[in-house]
């Protein structure tokens, strides 16, 4: 299904009629949602401290996690104490309706792996909850953050925010700009009029900063030994991947000079011994979300990529101006 779907959005400009149709219905009833919380019909509430919201457009792995990291530790060198609000896809208590603050070492099946990797290379508090509302109200409640981060939250009107960033996969872009199920996207394209700062990444794109995600050194699972990417280089190699968009992954592996073959799963794919067997002794990488998952599995075979958001420095600068626009003031170390 997966596979029939990104097809169409992304390689076919005309979809199936049914699914247009499908794809009007679906823009009706998102925009009744929206006007329905313009004329307070549903109501959006605010929280005691700034939010930023990080989010896209379009389904599938663009790139917000790295983003999410990256402006945890901007933030935190302006002086604020930012926390983190998500889902927590792909996790178990992502059902359910009251937030959860992650403890340290949180369990990804229960937690969901963004969040977790999230927490566990910030640092900064995360609470997960299927109200991005609610889990900001309760983050407040059990911290001492100063500035809210919320995680893939742009559709998510409940919760007021003062500065919105678009993530856009530089690769794949908006497809064939049809919303769900006949295209890609959540919103119509125009919505990206109306935001703050747009990200691309890897890629230009009108109006928008580049991002380039960089990973140059390697980190084995079980011992946490390093090496450089050109470790693996002239080497059999399994690449295993559980994320939205694996094509990017392998195209920046090719880069970087890399020959391998791949096993792909599903988004948050929750990995088992049998799916990291292989007939060789062949080493086998993945990236740092899927390897979040993957430690009580760890061997001396298996490596993680972790990688960097990385900017120039016009993306920082102007989002030092909207902080300053939007509350007055810019902490500073």
């Amino acid at each position: 299904m997966e596979r029939y779907f990104n097809r169409i959005w992304y390689q076919t400009p005309d979809p199936p009629l049914f699914l247009v149709l499908l794809s009007l219905v679906y823009r009706l009833v998102t925009k009744i949602r929206k006007l329905a919380y313009q004329r307070n019909l549903l109501h959006t509430s605010g929280v005691a401290v700034p939010v930023l919201v990080v989010g896209n457009l379009s389904v599938g792995g663009t790139g917000k996690t790295p983003l999410i990291i990256w402006l945890v530790a901007f933030l935190r060198k302006h002086g604020y104490h930012p926390g983190v609000i998500s889902r927590g896809y792909g996790g178990q208590l992502s059902k359910t309706s009251t937030p959860a603050l992650l403890p340290r070492n949180a369990n990804p099946v229960l937690y969901g792996d963004e969040a977790v990797l999230i927490a566990s290379r910030t640092t900064c508090p995360v609470v997960i909850g299927k109200s991005r509302l609610s889990a900001a109200r309760h983050l407040l409640l059990v911290s001492n953050c100063d500035i809210i981060l919320s995680d893939d939250g742009l559709q998510h009107l409940a919760l007021q925010r003062d500065i919105e960033i678009l993530v856009i996969d530089g690769m794949r872009q908006f497809g064939n700009q049809h919303c769900l199920p006949a295209g890609p996207l959540r919103e119509p394209l125009s919505r990206i009029n109306t935001i703050d700062l747009l990200v691309c990444n890897g890629n230009h794109f009108p109006g928008a900063f580049r991002m380039d995600l960089v990973g140059q050194t390697l980190t084995n699972l079980l011992d946490q030994q390093q090496q450089p990417v050109s470790f693996l280089r002239d080497k059999p190699l399994h690449v295993v991947t559980g994320i939205g968009n694996p094509q990017r992954f392998f195209q920046s592996l090719k880069l970087q000079g890399l020959d391998f073959d791949t096993r792909t799963f599903p988004d948050h794919h929750n990995y088992t011994a049998a799916n990291l067997q292989f007939d060789d002794d062949s080493p086998i990488l993945m990236t740092e979300k899927d390897a979040v998952k993957c430690y009580h599995l760890a061997n001396r075979k298996i490596w993680m990529l972790p990688v960097e958001a990385q900017f120039d420095s016009t993306f920082s600068d102007a989002l030092k101006h909207l902080l300053e626009e939007k509350h007055g003031r810019l902490k500073t170390t």
